[in-house]
């Protein structure tokens, strides 16, 4: 999983990550938001789903502390990073003001 996160994380256009469990109430809520975004944005940006009690040793090296917890990656480096419920138009303000060129 490390290595494909690695390639995922390198990508040259904006990468959204979703940490997400699905117990979690607050990331039900998040996934149709999520699908705004991307249908707002659409191929500009890549959002990714990863189920943390799946990939527990992910969301220990990406320091994860709850869910859900958004990370936006490009070019390798981690450009946002928040924890808790995010709208659609901060989700999307924040990916526009953030992307690199």
């Amino acid at each position: 999983m490390n290595s494909s996160f690695g390639e995922l994380i390198n990508a040259d256009k904006p990468v959204l990550i979703d940490f997400y469990a699905t117990w979690c109430g607050p990331c039900q809520m998040l996934a149709p938001i999520l699908k705004e975004v991307k249908d707002a944005l659409g191929d500009s940006v890549s959002i990714v789903k990863v189920d943390v009690d799946k990939n527990q040793d992910l969301a220990a090296m990406q320091q994860v502390r709850g869910v859900p917890t958004l990370m936006l990656y490009q070019k390798g480096q981690l450009l946002w990073r928040q924890s808790g419920l995010v709208s659609k138009e901060q989700l999307v303000q924040t990916i526009e003001a953030k992307r690199l060129p």
